[in-house]
């Protein structure tokens, strides 16, 4: 397979294994206008196999492609230096992968589907707070343990756009529990609350408060 230098109408040039006038095999592509600059495997002219992408504000790609797109395994770093591993379909994070924060925190480990947390996973808060459990839509939506720090309790049960809606129980520290109906994480619907002496109310909550 021959080696070549092309470049192209548009700007492209391209140093590396031609098949015919086809990029094919290993092979240097840069973009013109400042645009990115990729190492890698060719296959039909297109960025498809093995290959590192760099772009000129520091984003960066190692991994696989698939006719010009990120597609199986791979790594994104952004320009803060963010980081996700793992899978990727179309150009989008896809399938099972951990996303790591700049100051390498792991905040995000489980299912994405279309650059969105989808399925199930762990993600670890900022503050402290770390949820296991449903995603969809980059939020938690269905069942989910979500645990807080600084007797802010913990609570197993449904989820609905990051807030506690449907069955749930939550457990503070001082004792305190609550286990029923809950609507925008509020106590809301039928319910048992039980406070630190042991005194338990049960019946109709109402935006938090027990109204028979």
């Amino acid at each position: 397979m021959k080696k070549s230098t092309v470049t192209y109408p548009d700007g492209l040039k391209y140093t590396g294994e031609l098949k015919g006038d086809k990029r094919h095999g290993k092979g240097t592509l840069i973009f013109p206008n400042d645009g990115p600059k990729y190492i890698g495997e060719f296959k039909d002219n297109k960025m498809h196999g093995q290959g590192t992408i760099t772009y000129s504000d520091g984003q960066k790609y190692v991994g696989e492609f698939k006719d010009y797109e990120m597609h199986g395994q791979g790594t994104h770093t952004s320009s803060d230096g963010e980081k996700y591993i793992g899978e990727w379909k179309n150009d989008k994070r896809h399938g099972q992968g951990t996303f790591t924060l700049s100051n390498g925190e792991k905040y995000y480990v489980g299912e994405w589907k279309n650059n969105e947390r989808n399925g199930q996973g762990t993600c670890t808060f900022s503050d402290g707070r770390k949820y296991f459990g449903e995603w969809k839509n980059g939020k938690q939506n269905g069942l989910g343990t979500l645990i807080s720090p600084n007797n802010r309790g913990n609570y197993i049960g449904e989820f609905k756009d990051n807030k506690f809606n449907g069955q749930g129980t939550l457990a503070l520290s001082n004792g305190e529990k609550y286990v029923g109906e809950w609507k925008n994480n509020e106590m809301h619907g039928q319910g048992s609350l039980t406070s630190p002496d042991g005194k338990i109310e049960k019946g109709i909550f109402k935006n938090g408060k027990l109204i028979k």
